[in-house]
């Protein structure tokens, strides 16, 4: 048996019990990463087959992270694994294997952001709809929604509530068409097309029921409709299903998880055991105070309260006149923190709701001459470069992707213009077949010179000659990639189209990013592929960019919704007024949805429990929008903390701001901060 005796006693409980339905309810900071791994490396010890386990995370970093504990805590090389994976990178699986029965080639691409725009910009100039009427995003957007909810497109317009949401039918119909044509499909496609695959065949699904005899799910306040349907399929025959979550951390609801399926769990498995966590081991006393008071004002939620483990307090408040005292006030209490004590810039992160708020904390910070970064900026899979050459990939994997084979198909130029695509593109769309496939017809019709024809039969011998090249065994594919690099000019294209050295060499520093990330795959992968590559960078680009560099001299910038998962040792909350947090838009909705801002209390209430050591949270009095000075109302959250407030007195150092704690007692103090009752 694997030794446990260092964890808590209802950790021990969640880490013992094997079968049957069980419920972890993990506040912040009590080790839900330990109890998910523990209890999957208890199953091993306890004779059950790797294989036969099934542990879905949210991200793919946290996927080999578990694995590596596992194997480190079982003391031994794991010749047979468990399949720990995300929703999405699990399903992709099952649709490599499964998808030919809907219709789809097993060969199927990913379409990332950019060619789901393109595809619905396509959908809806096909239907002569205007941007007025109709707009590529708000499209998606209601696609999604309709997917997660497992509504096919013929039934769209059928359960359609507005005259936006018709036409948004019609042309989910079309977009979805152009996907399976192309052998493409979205990100949305990889659950609701596995979900299709188990309603309308049941071989398949009893198949992928057969694989394992133990299910357990992370962050599963995440999980939304369609996740929970998938789940419920894969154990309906042994009910073996452990998730972990914690309701007053759903936070997700904008992009379609439901709290309700955790806070519903007894009913979905009226057999489920429920053990709760509640031993923080992260935060001071003093901040888990302020979070628990905060967060019972949630009337939607499971009952359990969060114990410290930590003496100490630690919590500051501080309200300012205006946006631009609030930002001077913070930065100068981090440059004092910096310079005067010690502190590491790293251990610092400025929490705010909205994406506005950060730009005047950045000037504040230049001028003071800070490092710091901001989390969420443009990712690397989101430069033109790495596009360009993801296209030519995801061309080589499949031919029929006709609209990465457009993106790629002239650059760099070959003598392949726009009139050529588009007359090209034209006849395929009308005959509904593929690209390549009109060209002879389309030549024999005059409709492309006979230049343009020996350019095109060109390019396509030059892609069949890399597609054999990425298939031949016992060569690294990051070799590959290199020799395709070369062969296409596109190195060549940078050295023309950039004339400064300097953009250059940025360039093809990008051009050595993706060839380190093709290598850091094929370390990682027991069967590395193209098509494995391509997957692993759609479904999560970040995790197999080049390694993040933690910069020990920058702060952290970051929006409440980046820092869930994380934690720092001094924490600035900023901006708690109405209309920021809570968000504008959730105390619009309020009267008819009253949990949007039930949604916004547990966003302050990750913001709060991300500070480890030191909390600071601020406010401002007024705030300039649209040229003009207005007067803003304090967020109802300081009113709902007001007896945590009364009752916390600041640490020592903590009120070193002099300048803004006389602006906001009338200069009457200067050893201790604002009294805690005048601020709200």
């Amino acid at each position: 048996m694997l030794d446990i005796s260092h964890l808590n006693r209802p950790q021990q409980e969640a880490v013992r019990t094997h079968r049957g339905p069980l419920l972890v309810l993990a506040g912040a900071g009590t080790g839900k990463t330990r109890v998910i791994t523990y209890r999957m490396a208890d199953l091993i010890a306890a004779g059950v087959d790797p294989e036969r386990i099934l542990s879905v995370t949210f991200t793919n970093k946290a996927a080999r992270e578990m694995l590596d504990r596992t194997s480190l805590l079982l003391g031994r090389t794991m010749k047979k694994r468990p399949t720990i994976s995300t929703f999405h990178s699990w399903c992709v699986g099952i649709l490599r294997q499964e998808i030919d029965s809907l219709g789809y080639p097993k060969q199927f691409v990913i379409y990332d952001r950019g060619d789901q725009e393109s595809a619905a910009r396509k959908a809806l100039q096909v239907l002569k709809m205007t941007d007025t009427a109709l707009k590529p995003g708000d499209l998606l957007a209601q696609i999604s929604r309709w997917k997660m909810q497992g509504v096919m497109p013929d039934l769209a317009q059928e359960i359609a509530d507005s005259d936006h949401e018709q036409l948004a039918g019609m042309a989910y119909r079309r977009y979805q068409l152009a996907l399976k044509a192309a052998g493409g499909v979205d990100f949305d496609d990889l659950l609701f097309l596995t979900f299709q695959l188990f309603k309308h065949h049941p071989e398949a699904l009893e198949r992928q029921q057969n694989r394992f005899d133990f299910v357990q799910i992370d962050e599963y306040q995440d999980t939304n409709e369609l996740q929970f349907r998938l789940i419920e399929s894969i154990v309906r025959r042994h009910q073996n299903l452990c998730v972990v979550g914690d309701d007053d951390q759903s936070i997700y609801g904008w992009r379609g998880a439901e709290v309700k399926h955790i806070l519903g769990f007894k009913q979905s498995f009226p057999a489920a055991k429920v053990v709760r966590l509640e031993d923080n081991y992260r935060c001071t006393e003093s901040i888990i105070q302020l979070a628990n008071q905060l967060v019972a004002h949630n009337r939607g939620r499971h009952e359990k309260r969060l114990i410290a483990h930590r003496g100490g307090t630690s919590v500051v408040f501080r309200e300012y006149p205006d946006e631009q005292a609030e930002a001077e006030g913070v930065v100068r209490d981090i440059a004092y923190l910096i310079h005067q004590l010690n502190v590491r810039p790293c251990e610092i992160a400025i929490l705010f709701r909205t994406n506005e708020q950060p730009r005047i904390f950045e000037h504040e910070l230049r001028r003071k001459q800070i490092h710091y970064r901001i989390v969420g900026g443009q990712s690397f899979f989101d430069r033109k470069e790495i596009k360009d050459l993801q296209a030519y990939l995801k061309v080589l994997v499949n031919p029929r992707d006709d609209l990465s084979l457009l993106r790629i198909i002239n650059v760099p130029p070959r003598g392949i213009g726009d009139a050529t695509c588009e007359r090209l593109l034209a006849r395929a769309v009308k005959e509904k077949r593929r690209f390549w496939d009109v060209i002879p017809d389309a030549a024999a019709a005059g409709e492309i010179t006979s230049k343009a024809l020996n350019n095109l039969r060109q390019f396509e011998k030059q892609m069949s000659g890399l597609r054999e090249a990425f298939k031949q065994p016992g060569v690294k594919l990051s070799e590959t990639f290199l020799r395709m690099v070369e062969t296409t000019g596109y190195a060549r294209e940078i050295e023309r189209t950039y004339k400064s050295a300097e953009q250059q060499e940025m360039r093809n520093l990008i051009l050595g990013e993706f060839a380190n990330a093709v290598s850091q795959y094929e370390a990682q992968s027991r069967s590395p592929s193209l098509e494995g590559y391509l997957d692993e960078i759609s479904l999560g680009g970040s995790d197999f960019a080049a390694p993040e560099r933690p910069d020990e001299n920058a702060i952290t910038l970051m929006t409440l919704h980046s820092a869930k998962g994380l934690e720092f040792e001094r924490v600035y909350l900023v901006g708690l007024e109405e209309g920021i947090l809570p968000h504008k838009r959730s105390v619009d909705e309020e009267f008819e949805n009253p949990s949007s801002v039930e949604e916004e209390r547990r966003l302050c209430y990750v913001g709060i429990t991300r500070a480890k050591d030191f909390l600071t949270i601020t406010r401002s009095q007024s705030r300039v929008k649209w040229g003009k000075k207005r007067e803003t109302k304090p967020s109802r959250f300081l009113k709902e903390m007001r007896t945590a407030i009364e009752t916390t007195a600041a640490p020592e150092g903590a009120g070193i701001d002099t300048a803004a704690r006389s602006r906001t007692t009338g200069g009457g103090r200067t050893g201790h901060p604002a009294p805690h009752g005048e601020m709200l």
